[in-house]
């Protein structure tokens, strides 16, 4: 291990140190994260003030082996010390470093279910309601979130999918290539916030209506053949296959990691995750990385 007290200036080497950093909304799954990252293989500094990152990230480079994969997780608590996350980041790029920034959010609504349920105060409420604390927070928030690398909205997810999510990204195959994640849902529900793409697959005939495929989804094979047979249905994902394929090498040019596909029917159960599957099979067949996810299957 170099000596860290020695006067030598250590060049970051980008190929070698991936830093992650996690930040977003109390009450939205960070400690979710954090565990899913440990899972994965990263060493988690939990509350890090931001005004320490840039010392964080050079001691893990310095110390090398598993503290090359270093996750900072941020919370109101560290901004405590500052508040300048956008700087604290950019300071880290000129320092020769990729951080990754991961930002959790999720609807108002369920993290004031989250925190009721738990029965604790929001950290930003002072003397007001719940609402005026998250609020608040969102507010102090907002560059973070334009500026993330990847956003995980976790408010149709339970524990068990956001580790799954958060291992799916950042596990195994090589995390500085393109991540596309195919995701299904349902407009019914609400447009996915973390979309790059959104698609529409309601121009195909809806399962629903046929009695024998009702109470089926979109993973069945009676389902899928009934979806991907309707006219117009296989030049739909080929189409967007090949945009997909075409677009991501300038993607990966310019630093993005994470591609967010959106394919929505009206309720996410039929349609829409029989074309994410198809899609997802031929975007694995062109050698991208690309897996599947499905919002709302189950909800109805």
């Amino acid at each position: 291990m170099p000596d860290l007290g020695s006067n030598e200036v250590v060049e970051p080497d980008e190929a070698g140190t991936d830093l992650v950093v996690v930040t977003g909304l109390s009450g939205g799954g960070r400690s979710t994260v954090a565990r899913a990252l440990e899972n994965v293989g990263f060493y988690v500094v939990d509350n890090l003030p931001q005004a320490l990152m840039l010392e964080m990230a050079e001691l893990a480079f310095a110390a090398g082996g598993a503290a090359r994969r270093t996750a900072m997780v941020l919370d109101v608590r560290s901004r405590a010390f500052s508040t300048d996350l956008a700087g604290a980041v950019r300071a880290l790029k000129e320092r020769g470093f990729s951080p990754r920034v991961v930002f959790v959010d999720a609807d108002d609504e369920v993290l004031i279910r989250r925190f009721e349920s738990v029965r604790r105060s929001h950290p930003l409420q002072g003397d007001g309601r719940l609402a005026d604390g998250i609020a608040a927070e969102r507010k102090l928030l907002e560059e973070a979130r334009d500026q993330a690398d990847v956003i995980i909205d976790t408010s149709h997810l339970n524990v068990n999918q956001l580790r799954r999510r958060v291992e799916e990204l950042f596990g195994g195959e090589d995390s500085r290539k393109l991540r596309i994640t195919v995701l299904s849902f349902g407009f019914k529900y609400g447009l996915p916030p973390d979309a790059d793409y959104v698609l529409d697959a309601r121009f195909l005939p809806n399962p629903f209506w046929v009695p024998e495929l009702r109470e089926h989804t979109g993973l069945e094979e009676g389902v899928s053949s009934y979806v991907l047979g309707q006219e117009g249905a296989t030049d739909f994902v080929s189409t967007y296959a090949q945009l997909i394929a075409a677009t991501a090498p300038g993607f990966e040019r310019e630093g993005k990691r994470y591609l967010t596909v959106a394919i929505g029917c009206t309720g996410g159960k039929h349609r829409s995750v029989a074309i994410a599957e198809e899609l997802t099979s031929r975007l694995s067949g062109m050698r991208l990385s690309a897996h599947t996810s499905h919002r709302d299957l189950g909800r109805e």
